[in-house]
């Protein structure tokens, strides 16, 4: 699932269109209404998308691999079923913003997939289009813009990885993690969003949120204290040689990482009294040459076969109604895990403090580990 570039992706701290004829501006301009006023399109509206679709002949995506969240499987299935040629170019949630702007008089993306924070941000600059997808009802109010020009389509939660080689009782509580004897691995909160992340979850587990996260400070500065906090590196070959007893990551990381080594040996738990819940959002690039395609691709994103798909690369549905198959609900934990997570309640909030956790971290935690 995962690729090395996409994964700077999870919150990494961060262009009129090309000549259409006038059928095609017509029709846009109806999509645009349908789903920004009147709400999810019509299934006559996707027909005719779908028809423009075939006609424009392909999408072309940025930070969209067939590596990152089995899109594989979805661009076979758009291919095989709408005729769509596809390629993508993998790059971070800023870089995608930057070049739909960069690329407005000669834009060559039509639609990306950045970490749910970059989503206002691609608004704010002007680059998206709204498009609401049939099952926009289903989507979380806090997974998608009013206006449909960023949606969600599948999240994940922060977790604990446990080597149960290396933990004999795996932590299923951050108070179970302040008790136990073993290392933990946090990752660079100086530097990445994931472990920036995971500082936030243990603020919300006890009491704090993305305007405090003293509690997620006090917490990780007990542990230092300790000897607690491990500088290695959460790779899968640091994980594998046994090198890592707890690790804290995305769930989808988590279960992959899993997987991927050995599925007998490794836990992957989320933590009772709480974490944080994030997501990853399309954005519909404002300039886009194949507009319609990416509408399309977006419907497709958040079909039942659209939401398997991503279910198979270990990430959550955004839409809680759709049946997992047996096996593709295996990779996936239970959802009674999930029922403390939460999302953050406002991102400019969390992107203001973010910025300050870096200094917090080096003068509350990194001063007491070797």
């Amino acid at each position: 699932m995962l690729s090395l570039t996409a994964k700077k992706r999870w919150f990494s701290v961060l262009t009129l269109t090309v000549a259409l004829s006038s059928v095609l501006a017509a029709c846009g301009k109806d999509n645009e209404s349908a789903s920004s006023v009147s709400g999810a399109v019509d299934s006559s509206s996707i027909k005719d998308i779908e028809s423009q679709a075939k006609g424009e002949g392909s999408v072309i995506s940025v930070g969209m691999p067939d590596s990152w969240a089995n899109w594989k499987d979805t661009w076979n299935d758009i291919q095989t079923n709408y005729a769509l040629k596809h390629s993508d170019t993998d790059m971070s949630s800023a870089e995608e913003i930057a070049k739909f702007d960069a690329e407005k008089d000669k834009p060559t993306a039509d639609i990306g997939d950045v970490g749910i924070a970059f989503g206002p941000v691609a608004v704010a600059k002007g680059v998206t289009q709204p498009y609401k997808p049939s099952h926009w009802e289903e989507i979380p109010g806090w997974a998608k813009d009013e206006d449909g020009h960023w949606v969600v389509g599948y999240q994940g939660t922060i977790g604990f990885l446990t080597n149960k080689k290396l933990v004999e009782n795996p932590p299923k509580s951050w108070e179970d993690l302040k008790n136990g004897d073993y290392k933990i691995i946090v990752g660079d909160v100086t530097k990445a969003a994931q472990a920036q992340m995971a500082v936030l979850a243990a603020s919300i587990a006890f009491g704090g949120d993305e305007n405090n996260i003293e509690p997620g400070l006090a917490f990780f500065e007990d542990l230092a204290r300790k000897g607690r906090l491990s500088n290695a590196e959460a790779t899968v070959a640091n994980i594998e040689k046994g090198e890592v007893p707890v690790t804290l990551l995305w769930d989808f990381n988590a279960l992959n990482y899993r997987d991927q080594i050995n599925k007998d040996q490794f836990e992957v738990s989320i933590p009772e009294e709480g974490s944080v819940v994030g997501g990853y959002a399309t954005i519909i690039n404002k300039y886009a040459p194949h507009p319609n395609a990416a509408k399309l691709t977006r419907e497709y994103i958040f079909s039942d076969e659209g939401q398997i798909n991503l279910a198979k690369g270990y990430a959550r549905p955004i839409r809680d109604s759709v049946k997992l198959p047996d096996d593709v609900a295996a990779k996936l934990l239970p959802k009674d895990e999930y029922k403390n997570a939460k999302p953050v309640g406002d991102y400019k909030v969390w992107d203001a403090t973010s910025k300050t956790l870096p200094q917090a971290w080096q003068d509350r935690v990194l001063v007491h580990m070797n």
